[in-house]
């Protein structure tokens, strides 16, 4: 007589899910991938607004050029891709979310982009092979972030830029805890609202109490061989956009 089995799959909790590169990688394809006919939305309710204007502020930055070669890594459903592709760049938009890419390969606009699946740790590109590199909300996602940064640096062509907007951390303990505290009760009921699940949005503070910030992400790009790093502040230092530079000597 077989007897049945009493246990049963437990799904792990947010804190275990983004203990290991390997769940997180998993936990971030899966949030993703089930939160992606929102996202448009969800992005414009989680940044006050302000989501396009910020991606303006840094397709601005980029200063792009007509015809060069750009890959927006994290791409969502495409709107810095878009963005970057209407100033005259040819664009790769990545993601590790097949669904997201689905419907960025949907929007309606011209010129034309291209979109893959594909992860930021292991891009599937050829070294030397963009000369702008951008992402949105991306580098607080990457699983193991100088993985993330060094691949980055070597799909660069010397000379190339990468630009990355994000949330960041308020060096103020008082104004850290309190940012935190807002983004895990607002997250927690749209989470809740919209998907049933309040940790469906707590993921970004969760997440970001594991991000460096943009002050530390500037020093550790620099010590990845990246140059002319910095970051620029918005909304008063709750996010910014990080940016940096390969060089243009070619090393030996």
């Amino acid at each position: 007589m077989t007897v049945p089995s009493t246990t049963s799959t437990r799904r792990p909790s947010l804190g275990e899910a983004l203990s290991t590169p390997d769940g997180k990688r998993r936990y971030v394809t899966a949030l993703f991938q089930r939160i992606a006919h929102r996202y448009d939305v969800i992005t414009v309710l989680l940044s006050y607004g302000q989501d396009r204007r910020w991606k303006a502020q840094l397709v601005d930055l980029a200063a792009v050029q007509p015809g060069e070669r750009a890959v927006d890594l994290a791409c969502g459903t495409g709107d810095l891709a878009w963005a970057l592709a209407a100033r005259g760049a040819l664009v790769v938009g990545l993601d590790l979310a097949p669904e997201m890419v689905r419907l960025a390969r949907l929007k309606p606009h011209r010129p034309s982009a291209a979109f893959v699946v594909g992860d930021m740790l292991k891009l599937p590109l050829p070294d030397a092979s963009a000369t702008l590199v951008t992402a949105g909300y991306g580098l607080r996602n990457a699983a193991v972030l100088d993985t993330a940064l060094t691949e980055i640096h070597r799909v660069l062509a010397p000379g190339g830029r990468v630009l990355a907007l994000d949330f960041n951390r308020p060096t103020n303990g008082l104004a850290r805890a309190a940012y935190f505290a807002y983004l895990t009760v607002v997250g927690s009921v749209v989470g809740l609202a919209l998907h049933g699940d309040p940790d469906t949005y707590r993921y970004i503070p969760a997440s970001l109490a594991r991000y460096p910030g943009a002050e530390a992400v500037a020093v550790r790009m620099a010590a990845l061989g990246f140059v002319d790093t910095d970051w620029r502040p918005l909304l008063g230092g709750l996010m910014a956009i990080n940016v940096g530079r390969k060089s243009d000597r070619v090393t030996r």
